[in-house]
């Protein structure tokens, strides 16, 4: 049973030979190989031989293009420093007020290097893996590429001072992750990652009224496609945690802020799991062996066995080798 079998057959609740094992790896896997992180965000071949040899060498079982979460957002305009050895930086604000956002404009994937670069890591994984191992793709949510076009408190004080505008460019940004995630799709990824995490500090209210609705638009046009989708929110996202669900992303990724999965394992429909949610710091980079393993156990006894083995977000740069198979080993 290869990767991408393993997985599938997981989602359809068959048996499998052992739990799929999918870590979020950034900035560990240009440093375990041995990569400026700004290479590794900029040069789609060293990115994708990165993450290749990170899933030989730990047994994951996807490979994903995720790097930061500026590509979309440089291509709406947004100007990027890229540190030799760091994340990238923007320089300012795309929205500097409310009103800007009414000049929001679609970005042409074509007239875009990054947005080119993403199509082609995709490319590579299919050229060079084939069938054997999950292809992930990624767009930003409507509420994270809002928040990196505007800041995270600009976006939250426009809900209240000026929610039709806000509603405007979430309405153009939603529409570009839709075709974003096609041309993604088209390229060869069985998945599509959306990642959303401002979702985890706007609460239940708003969550519900101005971005679950254009979440879920994302993930059925996804599905549309014949392709999977994974609902990354990280944080306590306990208050809109069914409604993430009720979406229909096939994968939904808990962060350990969550303290217990198993109050919504009943929400999950056929198809759906779980991911998560070892805490990527007290338990993955600077727990023991017994503590990493334990943690699994409890999320996999939580979720009657319904949970991707993983952290709950991106494995820390500090974490030890030695940590990583042992995380790796808790999926046997």
């Amino acid at each position: 049973m290869n990767s991408l079998e393993r997985t599938l057959a997981f989602l359809n609740h068959k048996e499998v030979d052992r739990t799929p094992f999918q870590p979020i790896l950034m900035r560990w896997a240009a440093r375990y190989c041995k990569l400026d992180y700004r290479d590794f965000c900029l040069d789609p071949k060293a990115h994708c031989e990165a993450n290749i040899k990170c899933a030989e060498d730990f047994g994951s079982d996807w490979i994903n293009v995720m790097s930061d979460p500026y590509v979309e957002a440089e291509a709406f305009g947004l100007k990027l420093d890229y540190p030799p050895d760091n994340l990238p930086v923007e320089t300012f604000p795309l929205l500097n007020t409310s009103e800007d956002a009414a000049s929001l404009k679609k970005p042409e994937i074509d007239h875009h290097q990054r947005l080119q670069d993403r199509i082609a890591e995709i490319e590579y994984y299919k050229r060079n893996l084939g069938e054997t191992i999950l292809i992930a793709g990624w767009v930003e949510g409507p509420m994270a590429e809002y928040s990196d076009l505007r800041s995270l408190a600009g976006a939250c004080m426009d809900f209240f001072d000026n929610p039709s505008q806000m509603e405007e460019a979430l309405e153009i940004i939603t529409d570009f992750a839709v075709e974003f995630a096609a041309e993604q799709v088209r390229a060869g990824a069985h998945c599509i990652g959306i990642g959303d995490a401002a979702c985890s500090q706007i609460g239940p209210q708003l969550y519900s009224s101005y971005i679950w609705e254009r979440e879920k638009r994302i993930i059925e046009e996804v599905h549309s496609m014949g392709a999977l989708v994974k609902l990354h929110i990280c944080g306590d996202t306990t208050p809109i945690l069914e409604k993430m669900i009720s979406t229909g992303a096939d994968i939904v990724d808990i962060d350990h802020l969550v303290h217990n999965m198993g109050n919504f394992t009943e929400f999950l429909a056929p198809g759906q799991v779980f991911c998560g949610k070892s805490d990527p710091v007290a338990i993955v980079q600077n727990g023991s062996e017994e503590d990493i393993l334990n943690s699994v156990i409890e999320c996999r006894r939580d979720t009657g066995e319904r949970c991707i083995v993983s952290a709950g977000c991106e494995i820390t740069p500090g974490t030890s080798v030695e940590n990583m198979h042992i995380l790796s080993k808790a999926a046997f």
